[in-house]
C-alpha cells in the first residue's frame, strides 16, 4: 500500500499552515466586513438616529434614510468588497481555481 494518504491533510485531519492562515484571514474579515455591517445597520438607523436626522438626502431624514435604504447599499458595497478581497487572498495562499 501506498503511504500518500497519511501525508495527505485532507486524510489524516491535519491542516497545513496555510490552510490555518487562510481560514484566519477568512474569518477575522468576515467579523471585521459584519462588525461594519452592523454599526451602519443598526447604529445609523436606530441608535445615531437623532443625530443624523438633522441631515437630509432627497428631502427624507438621514437616520431614516439609513435604516430603510443605507444599511442595504452599505450590505451590497461590503458584499463586493469581500469578493475582491477573498480573491486577492485566495491566490496569497494557491487556492484560487
Amino acid at each position: 500500500m501506498s503511504d500518500k494518504s497519511a501525508d495527505a491533510p485532507e486524510q489524516n485531519g491535519e491542516t497545513s499552515a496555510n490552510e490555518t492562515a487562510y481560514w484566519s484571514q477568512n474569518i477575522r474579515l468576515l467579523c471585521t466586513l459584519m462588525a461594519i455591517w452592523f454599526v451602519v445597520s443598526f447604529g445609523a438607523g436606530i441608535l445615531f438616529r437623532d443625530f443624523l436626522d438633522q441631515f437630509a438626502i432627497g428631502g427624507y431624514p438621514l437616520g431614516f434614510w439609513f435604516a430603510q435604504q443605507g444599511s442595504i447599499y452599505v450590505f451590497i458595497l461590503l458584499i463586493i468588497f469581500y469578493s475582491v478581497r477573498m480573491k486577492r487572498i485566495e491566490r496569497q495562499h494557491d487556492l484560487d481555481d
